[in-house]
């Protein structure tokens, strides 16, 4: 094999000389201290660093990978939960059903000034959002105990004459597993607008911080449907946990 290297090429029996006089070295000897020859200097700085060039490649793919499986569930094929980030969510309104108010069941018994249920909000465009809370229906859950500060401003809107004395009542209601809503936070707003304004205008805004239980629900009940639905940015509802 020795003959055949030499025959191949000039100078291989010397870079073969300087590979075994490296073997031969002991762990953790400097460059110096394997050889006095320059080749075999420049030949072993050469190798270290294509090794080192290797190494880091290898280590980047590794990190590459590993950061992937963790960010995708590769078993099922889907993103996994978002866990990180504290639980927060910020609604904004969308137009609402009269027929599916606060006079339904499912949103028990509700006070006749604050009878009305938003059950429509938007939780997944450019305003809005859900981060380890749960949407529906209306409703925000709770998924990690905590004390959270929860709010809530509605838009309201009445048109002509014959609304220029409305009653504004605005709650955040909490409802516990399996029990009634409770009141936890009311705002209220008497406005007389002139008899001749085309409409009349009105934001009220509530919040408050409160211990809320894992499976805790939380909505929003009104005195009247007659919302501004137009402006997203002036109605909303949501809450976030703080860290005390």
């Amino acid at each position: 094999f020795l003959s055949q290297l030499k025959s191949q090429a000039p100078g291989s029996a010397e870079e073969l000389r300087c590979l075994q006089a490296l073997n031969q070295q002991p762990e953790g000897s400097s460059l110096e201290e394997l050889s006095s020859s320059q080749g075999c200097l420049k030949l072993a700085s050469t190798i270290k660093a294509y090794v080192a060039t290797v190494t880091e490649n290898i280590i980047r793919r590794s990190a590459v990978k590993e950061a992937w499986r963790s960010y995708f569930n590769t078993s099922e094929g889907q993103l996994p939960p978002r866990t990180a980030g504290k639980p927060s969510a910020h609604l904004t309104l969308r137009p609402q059903s009269l027929a599916q108010d606060g006079s339904s069941p499912r949103f028990g018994n509700l006070s006749q000034s604050c009878r009305h249920a938003i059950t429509h909000w938007g939780h997944s465009s450019l305003r809005s959002h859900v981060q380890n809370m749960t949407y529906r229906t209306g409703r925000l859950r709770v998924e990690q105990p905590g004390k959270y500060y929860v709010y809530a401003q509605i838009y309201f809107r009445y048109r002509g004459a014959r609304d220029s004395g409305p009653q504004l009542v605005q709650c955040i209601q909490w409802q516990p597993a399996h029990s009634q809503p409770v009141l936890l936070l009311k705002g209220v707003g008497t406005k007389c607008w002139a008899p001749e304004a085309d409409y009349g205008l009105h934001a009220l805004y509530q919040g408050g911080i409160f211990e809320l239980k894992a499976g805790d629900e939380l909505f929003v009940s009104v005195s009247s449907l007659s919302i501004d639905y137009n402006d997203a940015a002036a109605s909303y509802f949501g809450a976030f946990r703080l860290d005390l």
